[in-house]
Parts: C-alpha cells; sequence; structure tokens
C-alpha cells in the first residue's frame, strides 16, 4: 500500500469525517499531491476547507466530482461512505484499471491491532459499543471503536498497539470497496433489504455485507446470527472458525438454556453469563444484540463473567433508544438511529403495552414500508410523518387500514403535533425508518435537534 502513497497523486471523493480522515494519514504517509472532491459547493464546506488548508499538498475541488480529475498518473482514489458508485469517475477509474479503495481498508493497511467487525441491517451500533465495554471489563487494555460509529478507522492508525483490540462498524458502503481488509472476528448481525436506492439490488447489497468475511483465514472467527437465513446461509461458504449467536443452545456461541444466557463451547461445560431478565437493554433485539457481543468478546478472549457485568449495567447509547425526558407522564425517546423500518419495528416492539406515538420519516432509501405499516396498525396509537417519505409512509399505512396520522414540515411542527396528542402514560418515539440526509447531516443532528425540543418542551410545563 505504501507504494501507492509515498510521492503519488492520489483522489479522495468525498469531503465528510473518514475522507477528512483519509486525507490526513495520506500526507503524514508522504503523499505527493492529495486531490479531495465533493459535490457540495464551497460555501458548505468552509470548516472541511479550512481544515485541508493544513496540508500544502492538497487540492480541494467542489462544487461537483468531475472525472476529469481521473487521468493514468492518479495512484488510487479513496472513496468515501455513501458516495454513489455510478459516478462517471468510477468508470474512468475501472477503464484505467486505477483501484477505488474504501478508507477502511486504506487504514487496515497500517494497524497492528487485531480488529473486531460488526456489520449488519440492524444493531451495528450497539453491539460495536458492548462488544468494546465487554472486552474492557475483561481487562483487554486499550480497546478503541471506530468506523461507522464515528471514529474513522484512519484515526487509529499509530493509537493502539498489537496488544489491543479495534472493534469496528462496519457499514455496505464501506465494505464494498476493501481488498486486504480483514478481521479476527467478524459479526454479522442480521439482513433486510436496504440501501437499495445505492446498491441497486437486494442481492447486491447482501454480498456487499458478506465481503467482511472474504479475507479471513484459518484462526479467525466468523460470526453469524443462527436465527437469520440469509446470514447462516454463510455457514458453508465463510473461511473463519464457526461462531453462531441465537436464542436457543448452540454448538458453539451465546444462546439461550431456558431463561439463561450461555455461552456454549464443543465439548465443554456451558459457561452461564446472565439471565436474559437482568440485561438492560430493553427489547428482544437487544437480547440478539447481547448475544452478538458476548460471542465476539469471547471470540477474543473476554470471559462469561466480564460480559454478565456488563450486560447488566449497559444502558445503551446516545439515539438508540435513548431515553430523554418524561413530561406530565409522557415519555420520550429518542430512535434517530432508527434508520430502516426493521429497526423502527424493533424500537415498537420494545415497549410492550405503551400506547405509542411515532415520529417518523426521513431521506428515501427505497425502502419497502409494507411491514412497517403493519406492525404500526398493531403499535401505534398516532403517526407523524415528515420528511422526504412522508407520503410514501402514508400510503403504506393507508393501504394497512390506519388512519391516525398527520403529515408536517419539520421536526419542530413532529414535536408539537406529538404533544398535542399526548396523554399522561403515553410514549413518543423518535424512530425515523428513514436516514436523515433530507433535513440533516445525520442522525446525531436530527437526534439532538429532538433533544433539544423535548428539553424546551419540558422547561415550558415544569
Amino acid at each position: 500500500m505504501i507504494d501507492l502513497i509515498r510521492g503519488r497523486e492520489i483522489l479522495v471523493v468525498g469531503m465528510a469525517c473518514s475522507g477528512l480522515a483519509a486525507v490526513r494519514l495520506l500526507a503524514e504517509l508522504g503523499a505527493r499531491r492529495i486531490v479531495v472532491t465533493d459535490r457540495k459547493p464551497e460555501a458548505e464546506l468552509q470548516p472541511e476547507l479550512a481544515l485541508l488548508r493544513n496540508f500544502g499538498v492538497v487540492k480541494p475541488v467542489t462544487g461537483g466530482n468531475p472525472p476529469e480529475l481521473v487521468h493514468p498518473d492518479l495512484a488510487m482514489i479513496i472513496k468515501s461512505p455513501g458516495v454513489p458508485p455510478t459516478l462517471e469517475l468510477f468508470r474512468r477509474a475501472a477503464e484505467l484499471q486505477i483501484p477505488v479503495l474504501s478508507e477502511i481498508e486504506l487504514a487496515y493497511a497500517f494497524i497492528k491491532a487485531p480488529l473486531v467487525g460488526i456489520t449488519g441491517t440492524n444493531g451495528k451500533t450497539t453491539t460495536t459499543a458492548l462488544t468494546a465495554a465487554i472486552l474492557e471489563e475483561a481487562g483487554v487494555k486499550p480497546v478503541m471503536v471506530a468506523g461507522n460509529i464515528g471514529v474513522p478507522l484512519c484515526e487509529a492508525v499509530g493509537k493502539i498497539g498489537a496488544s489491543g483490540v479495534i472493534v469496528v462498524e462496519l457499514s455496505s458502503f464501506q465494505l464494498e470497496n476493501i481488498e486486504h481488509f480483514r478481521p479476527a472476528a467478524a459479526v454479522f448481525l442480521n439482513f433486510e433489504a436496504d440501501h437499495l436506492n445505492y446498491h441497486g439490488t437486494v442481492e447486491r447489497y447482501f454480498q456487499a455485507k458478506a465481503r467482511i468475511f472474504e479475507n479471513q483465514k484459518a484462526g479467525d472467527y466468523a460470526i453469524l446470527n443462527a436465527e437469520d437465513r440469509a446470514v447462516a446461509s454463510l455457514s458453508t461458504s465463510v473461511p473463519g472458525e464457526l461462531l453462531f449467536f441465537g436464542k436457543s443452545p448452540l454448538e458453539r456461541g451465546a444462546g439461550l438454556e431456558g431463561d439463561q444466557l450461555v455461552l456454549f463451547n464443543r465439548g465443554g461445560k456451558p459457561q452461564p453469563v446472565c439471565p436474559r431478565t437482568e440485561i438492560a437493554l430493553p427489547g428482544e433485539h437487544n437480547l440478539e444484540n447481547a448475544l452478538a457481543a458476548t460471542t465476539a468478546a469471547w471470540a477474543l478472549g473476554a470471559d462469561a463473567s466480564a460480559a454478565g457485568r456488563i450486560l447488566r449495567r449497559f444502558r445503551g447509547i446516545a439515539h438508540r433508544l435513548e431515553p430523554v425526558a418524561t413530561i406530565k407522564g409522557v415519555e420520550f425517546i429518542n430512535d434517530s438511529k432508527g434508520t430502516t423500518p426493521g429497526a423502527t419495528i424493533k424500537a415498537l416492539r420494545s415497549f410492550p403495552g405503551k400506547a405509542k406515538i411515532l415520529i417518523a420519516g426521513g431521506h428515501d432509501k427505497g425502502s419497502d414500508f409494507q411491514t412497517l405499516a403493519a406492525v404500526i396498525q398493531a403499535e401505534v396509537k398516532h403517526l407523524v410523518l415528515l420528511g422526504e417519505t412522508k407520503q410514501k409512509l402514508a400510503a403504506a399505512v393507508e393501504k394497512a387500514g390506519f388512519k391516525d396520522y398527520e403529515l408536517v414540515n419539520s421536526l419542530e411542527e413532529a414535536v408539537a403535533a406529538a404533544w398535542s396528542r399526548a396523554k399522561a402514560g403515553d410514549l413518543v418515539l423518535l424512530s425515523p425508518a428513514c436516514a436523515s440526509w433530507d433535513m440533516f447531516p445525520d442522525f446525531e443532528a436530527r437526534g439532538n435537534l429532538f433533544k433539544e425540543l423535548v428539553a424546551a418542551l419540558k422547561k415550558q410545563h415544569s
């Protein structure tokens, strides 16, 4: 990899966090020239451009991704997650046989610590954070979380030695452009249709996710959800040592025996972790996340007792079923990280017996909302819809026979509408089932605004 960097010209596509982290690393490694391009106009990229001025070898290009930036002397292209693969400059790169790599592939070439890679349609962020917490509890030092969870993997280069562990949340966007990337333990949590506007077909999306295993060797661990048919189908093709997780006894991995979460090891005595009723995170989906994280941490040397201690006290992360406030008996929950229909279904089912007002809608990724609509019919008292998908979601719930919804134009209006409908004992849930990019730069910005609006509401009614 260093031969493609030192003294060479490199193109980085995208000025978001991972693109900027890639630029920093490439500059440190001696790239002669780094061209960084982004479709946004210069006026919208002032903080990013200010940072890039610190590197004398960088030439920024804003307002588009011109294909003429690709030429025969270019050593490689680093593609940021989410940048459409259909850009003309990528077609031109293919013609010139210039490698197009993801930021995680660049970082991997210079990382010494073993990696735990975690992918899947839902639950990645929680499982990543939970796995890291169990490893730390077991005495592994240092442990770092990176990837799609917020810290680009390039920022880990040089910070974690071979004795530590990096737990990496991995999206299909990141995995699509790997070459040698190889986690010591790779987890595939679950699979459902998503990002069809990017990948084109469900098959291509699945293939991108499954690339997490392709460079593994004997001695690495491939960790699969035993109860997800698509994920479990990979058991005959992955090169790593197989471990499973699921809600029943297993030959090897984390499962349930009665009401007890247990680590099973072929030929050995099952090791109790903790009763499922003592897991601090609510919901069946978080039981699945707990089983996956326990298996992944165990593969890297953590013991059952360390896993049990963390599962009893780990209460989640920001923007994932995050309790915000209770106002006059109405509970507000921030699930802005719920960016797929499946994630929202799991969020709705995490609060059985509660009357729920759901705030949903956002950027259209090509998702099918019919299954979600049926769950809304069964679980939701009132639905508030906003964003690019509000009409599409409205049509889906109408088809399911659900009429108690309204359309709004902003999150401010959505919170006000939800509050006007809420009574003591109700739960107001922001779980959009969609990405945030139509109205917000990311799900964090969406969730943070929701929390600010709820805080203002609480102050007003205190």
